[in-house]
């Protein structure tokens, strides 16, 4: 019989597993390979979120980690950014990646992308890159005009986005904050993985989803992941009667606000490193994953409209609920942090998020400027 739950303990929990309320990890690169694809096209507050959970905890600490190989961004999953540990780069690119491309082929024709564009691109970019060399974008868009192909604007971004999901191309190393493009090939190692089947492939994310996610839900993983109900519940399945996977890949079950919860029991959820407060980007794994089961919003009514599409921002978490948002902007002197509460606060919850505003603040290594509006 399946044990029942309160949401505060599947909330405690998720903190502790994803080890934002646990001791962190060593290296920001444990953080990607615990969350297995990070959300990052906020790039600057995704860094945040993995220096939460590890002890590089500044940006240039986590971009160094980044530019020795700790990890790449690029587009998987979905199409947006995600930062991924280099051997978990091709068996999952193998596993989603034609979706991905299939989701936005009715872009792709009214952009021109067509098949032969598609081709012709990505062999200019074996070319470009070859011998170990890096671009930005803004270096590639002239050489794909050059060539007859579609060049800087939406158009280029969308063959650069095939390219990816293809396991073409890839990030390289940041030169400062901004972002480069590698051939895979050069930068990522051959693995076992890299061999893996669909299935094998299937099982393995959905373990890795709820190791690192739970307690989630099935449709929490879809919306993760892309893959139907369908393959999520033979994986599932898989993982529950399977012998060996039941020995090597544990998986238990809760119920929680109607809801059937996954996780690994054999990852630790013991909370070590309480906050009363957490600033979480609005892509931050702990924020947006769990639609249904994710922090309680003490003020359902106010506007969120600009929430998803403003840069350098996210909610404010207090106690388990959400409470308002919050923006950074970093500056040569300082980190001005501006909370914006959409409810009454305590001088306690106050001091709680003067707390994690001062996290921010350290991590860009500025002296912080808290605002609340």
């Amino acid at each position: 019989m399946t044990r029942t739950v309160t949401h505060a303990w599947v909330l405690r929990r998720r903190l502790a597993v994803q080890r934002l309320a646990s001791a962190p990890l060593p290296h920001a690169a444990d953080a990607v390979r615990l969350l297995t694809c990070v959300q990052s096209q906020d790039a600057p507050l995704a860094a945040h979120s993995l220096a939460m959970r590890s002890r590089d905890t500044t940006y240039a600490g986590v971009l160094a980690a980044q530019s020795a190989g700790g990890w790449v961004r690029t587009h998987v999953l979905r199409p947006t950014w995600h930062h991924v540990v280099p051997e978990d780069l091709r068996w999952i690119q193998s596993l989603t990646g034609a979706k991905v491309e299939t989701s936005a082929a009715s872009r792709h024709r009214q952009l021109g992308v067509t098949p032969e564009v598609k081709e012709r691109g990505i062999e200019l970019l074996r070319q470009l890159l070859a011998d170990g060399r890096t671009m930005t974008r803004k270096e590639l868009g002239p050489a794909f005009a050059d060539a007859g192909l579609p060049g800087p604007g939406e158009a280029m971004a969308h063959q650069l986005m095939t390219a990816e999901v293809r396991s073409v191309i890839c990030s390289g190393p940041p030169r400062g904050v901004e972002h480069t493009y590698a051939l895979v090939d050069d930068v990522v190692a051959r693995t076992e993985s890299d061999g893996w089947s669909r299935e094998q492939a299937a099982v393995e994310l959905t373990h890795r989803f709820y190791a690192g996610h739970g307690p989630a839900s099935e449709r929490d993983l879809q919306r993760w992941s892309g893959l139907t109900l369908t393959k999520i519940r033979s994986a599932t399945a898989e993982l529950t009667t399977s012998a060996s996977l039941v020995a090597s890949h544990p998986l238990e079950q809760v119920e929680c606000l109607g809801e059937t919860l996954w996780f690994d029991p054999s990852v630790s959820g013991r909370t070590t490193r309480p906050h009363p407060a957490y600033l979480l980007s609005t892509f931050d794994e702990a924020a947006l994953t769990y639609p249904s089961t994710g922090f309680l919003r003490r003020n359902r009514d106010a506007d969120r409209a600009r929430l998803v599409s403003e840069a350098g921002g996210g909610i404010v978490v207090v106690d388990g609920h959400d409470v308002g948002t919050f923006k950074r902007t970093v500056g040569p002197t300082q980190a001005v942090v501006t909370v914006r509460p959409e409810v009454a606060l305590t001088a306690a919850e106050r001091d709680g998020i003067a707390e994690a505003a001062e996290r921010l603040a350290t991590f860009h290594e500025r002296p912080l400027e808290l605002v609340l509006t």
